[in-house]
């Protein structure tokens, strides 16, 4: 390919990438908007739409998603297209909205759909699905562009890999910490599928009321955990376990998104007075409660960070004697 063609393509790139975070900041402020007159700081700007588009927007589920849609999301946006007219690399953080976007309508559709709002779906709320298929395009774009990283020397990168996880206590660490994470996505993925064990019974009705909450958000949500975080959390400790796997320096981004997102919406709407009281979370169960729901949002993030912060483990070796400064694409 000529160097013509490749200019070519990636100015098409770059124009695609651009219009899909400029057209997505402009959602992100309605979705603040929503949020701020939901909660009383604003009035006389959404009332219209609710009413004839979409009234499920007035959930304590959908306030959060629009919260983090309008402050998390509208900042990654700036960041990025200040940082495409840079020349700098934005493909971390695009992968990081791709997860958080993908989390955000994965949920959002089907829980409206089957929950209580089912019945009253206005042609309005099918614009979601542009915004649902968006975030799928980009990411396979991002994930076929190459990644930027430290050139790290053969010796490093052979000294790292002939460690076994008992001998990387982080690694150990956080292998724990996922299986823990997963040990809770099948728990609750059981609970909102009635199981009938008392464990679940008790937890459903003492702990997390809002898991039947019939919105129908968190028991979607569940089940997204259910069928696709726990292999994903499972690839991961593969991931951690086998050297040389540098497909986990870009998905521990994308799933971190995802999961963050996800767990912001569900600890906020569980709490939100907008929650009836019978479905929010007890007073007196509220920190077991959240502390469980943060250690699943933070595991993701926390490997994500040890991806990146120290990659030598998931690289394949270089020639040795280059210069850790130097950057390659991989």
């Amino acid at each position: 390919m000529s160097k013509v063609q490749v200019d070519g393509c990636y100015f098409s790139f770059f124009l695609c990438m651009f219009a899909v975070f400029a057209e997505f900041s402009f959602t992100c402020l309605v979705g603040l908007t929503n949020a701020l007159e939901q909660d009383g700081f604003i009035s006389g700007f959404m009332g219209f739409y609710i009413k004839m588009g979409e009234p499920h927007l007035t959930t304590a589920y959908a306030l959060m998603m629009s919260y983090w849609e309008g402050i998390v999301h509208f900042i990654l946006f700036l960041v990025i297209i200040h940082r495409m007219f840079s020349g700098k690399s934005y493909r971390s953080l695009g992968l990081l909205w791709a997860g958080s976007s993908i989390a955000h309508q994965i949920v959002h559709i089907p829980g409206v759909v089957i929950g209580k709002y089912g019945s009253n779906i206005r042609p309005a709320f099918w614009r979601n699905i542009p915004f649902f298929l968006a975030p799928f395009w980009a990411a396979s774009l991002l994930f076929s562009r190459p990644r930027e990283m430290q050139i790290i020397t053969a010796d490093k990168i052979a000294a790292e890999q002939k460690k076994s996880l008992l001998f990387r206590p982080i690694d150990l660490l956080l292998s724990l910490l996922l299986l823990g994470s997963m040990a809770f996505s099948v728990f609750r993925g059981f609970v909102v599928l009635d199981c009938s064990l008392d464990t679940c019974f008790t937890y459903i009705y003492q702990y997390e009321p809002y898991l039947k909450d019939p919105v129908g958000f968190p028991r979607v949500m569940m089940l997204v955990y259910l069928f696709y975080a726990l292999p994903l959390l499972t690839v991961f400790i593969y991931g951690l376990k086998t050297p040389g796997c540098s497909w986990m320096l870009d998905w521990t981004i994308f799933v971190a998104g995802a999961m963050a997102q996800t767990q912001w919406c569900h600890i906020g709407a569980s709490l939100h007075s907008r929650t009836p009281f019978t479905y929010r979370v007890p007073a007196d169960k509220r920190l077991p409660v959240i502390a469980l729901n943060a250690l699943l949002a933070a595991a993701p993030a926390l490997l994500a960070l040890r991806c990146h912060t120290n990659p030598a483990y998931f690289m394949k070796p270089v020639p040795a004697g280059q210069s850790n400064s130097k950057k390659k694409e991989n």
